[in-house]
């Protein structure tokens, strides 16, 4: 039997990429507590739960008090005394307690800041891992890193909120362990920067936490032909792949159904960025990509998934959402639907949209973009996902350690359609 909430309280705080951010705890009679820090997203989808902000001058309207307020005054109440165990009656409540479709009275931020901490709460209550507590005795899959480099050349200012993108990352997928995964694709990253630094030195500066190549490249192509040569390099061939997430909504334009500055200057149909992927893939080792056209393009996605053979993730298609992922699922559209928890609002309709993509031969992609960065990688193990991005590095390192001699390392079998790729090196 589990434990009884005994509060729940929240807080504004400053969180990674130094934007606000609630910080929610939920305590139980036991002394359990789970900690929730949800965050807005740099791509985010116009079907995705909406956030409750302040508005206003302070802080540009991102303050998040409001939403500490609800929780503090509306949420925190109403949940006291239920059982922390019993996930779909708490994240149910509070659907019913917000009243709206996309839970925007509340907020999603803090409706899925509750629902992240009383996951946490509960795990603690058990006496297990977060990740033991989500998969049982059947989580053991270490996922594969996915470690960025930066992004391409920004050949349009998309706007103020969906910057920085496309961005691009190593996936060594070779590697045998987690800890090893890291080591491998740092120097892959390492010798990108050098040879960036080699080829563009005055105009390439690297930066700490990756790089931004706008004013630097003329076409994204550059950046995979270095990243291609810098695993080549590293002596890591058939070891390691290319990931690159195109988030090409934030370039198509709906007035003119063109996508603008996407990998190049220039206006693009829903062919000629096909066509272009088509090329990339042909031409760099690409496993997967994600977002390849605009988010309700399922007809686009459906077509790219069929012609260019490899993982494709519905991130802004998919937003989490068990409906969207059906619309998804009948059309063909995309074959790996990105776990992000604050999309939708609630965990547990969040796994119950993991539930539906593993049972149609989907992948899980779990993705930390959104805060709880430790956390994701729970989930990444408890849903043996085989794959994770955007996480808490030293939370997974912990997971490896404990699982020992029992983890499982998926290798390329982890990425959607390379079976089918005659050019695909074996592992």
């Amino acid at each position: 039997m589990g434990a009884a909430i005994q509060s729940v309280t929240a807080r504004e705080i400053f969180a990674q990429r130094g934007l606000l951010s609630l910080e929610v705890t939920v305590v139980t009679e036991d002394g359990a507590r789970g900690v929730s820090t949800p965050e807005s997203g740099v791509s985010t989808g116009k079907h995705e739960a909406a956030f409750l902000l302040d508005g206003g001058p302070r802080y540009k309207g991102l303050g998040v008090r409001q939403a500490a307020a609800q929780i503090n005054d509306v949420i925190g109440p109403a949940l006291k005394g239920m059982d922390v165990t019993v996930q779909g009656e708490i994240d149910q409540a509070m659907i019913e307690l917000d009243g709206t479709p996309n839970k925007a009275r509340l907020g999603a931020n803090a409706i899925v800041g509750v629902s992240l901490a009383a996951l946490k709460a509960a795990a603690a209550s058990s006496h297990l891992s977060l990740y033991r507590y989500i998969g049982g005795a059947n989580a053991c899959t270490l996922p594969i890193p996915i470690v960025g480099i930066g992004t391409g050349g920004r050949y349009r200012d998309p706007g103020n909120s969906r910057w920085f993108k496309p961005s691009y990352e190593f996936c060594a997928y070779g590697a045998g362990g987690y800890a090893r995964a890291l080591e491998m694709s740092w120097e892959c990253a390492e010798e990108t920067k050098r040879l960036l630094k080699a080829r563009y030195p005055d105009t390439y500066f690297p930066a700490y936490h990756g790089s931004s190549l706008a004013g630097v490249i003329a076409h994204d192509r550059e950046l995979l032909e270095i990243m291609t040569a810098s695993i080549a390099r590293c002596g890591f061939e058939g070891q390691v792949g290319i990931y690159f997430d195109c988030a090409a909504d934030c370039y198509y334009e709906r007035d003119i159904d063109r996508y603008v500055g996407l990998f190049s200057p220039g206006e693009k149909t829903r062919d000629e960025v096909i066509a272009l992927l088509k090329d990339f893939v042909t031409t760099y080792p690409i496993l997967s990509l994600e977002d390849p056209l605009h988010e309700d393009d399922f007809a686009g996605h459906a077509l790219a998934t069929q012609e260019l053979g490899i993982e494709i993730v519905g991130d802004d298609l998919f937003t989490t959402n068990i409906e969207r992922l059906q619309q998804g699922i009948a059309a063909g559209a995309a074959n790996s639907m990105v776990l992000k928890i604050s999309q939708v609002g609630t965990v547990s309709e969040a796994l119950a949209a993991c539930r539906l993509a593993l049972a149609n031969g989907y992948n899980v992609h779990p993705c930390g973009s959104r805060g709880d960065q430790d956390s994701i990688g729970d989930f990444a193990v408890g849903l043996n996902a085989g794959q994770v991005r955007a996480a808490g590095h030293n939370q997974l390192l912990s997971i490896e350690d404990e699982l020992g001699a029992t983890a499982v390392w998926p290798g390329k079998a982890a990425y959607k359609g390379w079976r089918h790729r005659q050019s695909a090196p074996s592992t």
